[in-house]
C-alpha cells in the first residue's frame, strides 16, 4: 500500500514529538546539574574547608559566607529557569508540587536563614561569642531535602525522556 503522508506533514509530526522530548531533556539537565552543583557546593567543599590545619575558622567561614551568597543567587536563577520548564512542559500536580517544595527552599535559605548565619558569621569574625543555635542545622536539612528533591525530580525526568525514546521506536 502506498503512503499518502507528504513530507512536509512527517517533519511537522516530528518535531511536535520532539517538543516534549527536548523540553523533558532541558528539564532532566536541569535537576541533574543542579544536583551536582548542591552535591559540590554544600556536601564536599565546605565541610572539607573545615578541615584544612592551615585554614583559620574565620577565614573559613568568610569564604563559606561568600560561596553560599553566590551559591543562592545560582539557585535563584535555577529557580526561575525551573519554574518556566515546568510551565512549558505543563506537567501534573505532583511534580509542580515538588519543583514548588525545591523553590520554596531556596526562598526560604535565601530570605531567612542565610542572612542570620551571616550575621552570625560577622560576629564570630569580629571576635564576638556567640551562643549556639539551631539555624545552622536547619540549612544542613533544608540542603540535604533540596538535594534527595532534586534527585527524584532527575531520576524521574530521565525516566521520562527514556519512556518517550521507547514509544518513539515502537
Amino acid at each position: 500500500m502506498v503512503d499518502l503522508v507528504r513530507p512536509e506533514q512527517t517533519a511537522t509530526h516530528q518535531a511536535r514529538r520532539a517538543a516534549p522530548r527536548a523540553g523533558e531533556a532541558v528539564f532532566a539537565f536541569l535537576a541533574t546539574s543542579w544536583f551536582g552543583l548542591l552535591l559540590g557546593v554544600s556536601f564536599l567543599a565546605t565541610p572539607v574547608k573545615f578541615q584544612a590545619p592551615s585554614l583559620e575558622l574565620p577565614v573559613a567561614l568568610d569564604v563559606g559566607r561568600v560561596t553560599f551568597a553566590l551559591f543562592s543567587k545560582v539557585e535563584l536563577g535555577l529557580s526561575l529557569i525551573l519554574v518556566l520548564c515546568m510551565l512549558v512542559l505543563r506537567t501534573g500536580y505532583v511534580r509542580a508540587a515538588v519543583a514548588a517544595l525545591v523553590v520554596a527552599i531556596v526562598l526560604l535559605e535565601t530570605l531567612w536563614l542565610l542572612p542570620i548565619l551571616d550575621a552570625r558569621v560577622g560576629e564570630i569574625i569580629a571576635g564576638t561569642t556567640i551562643s549556639p543555635t539551631g539555624h545552622h542545622l536547619w540549612y544542613v536539612l533544608a540542603e540535604a531535602v533540596k538535594a534527595v528533591v532534586l534527585l527524584g525530580l532527575a531520576v524521574d525526568a530521565l525516566r521520562r525522556l527514556a519512556r518517550q525514546s521507547a514509544a518513539e521506536r515502537a
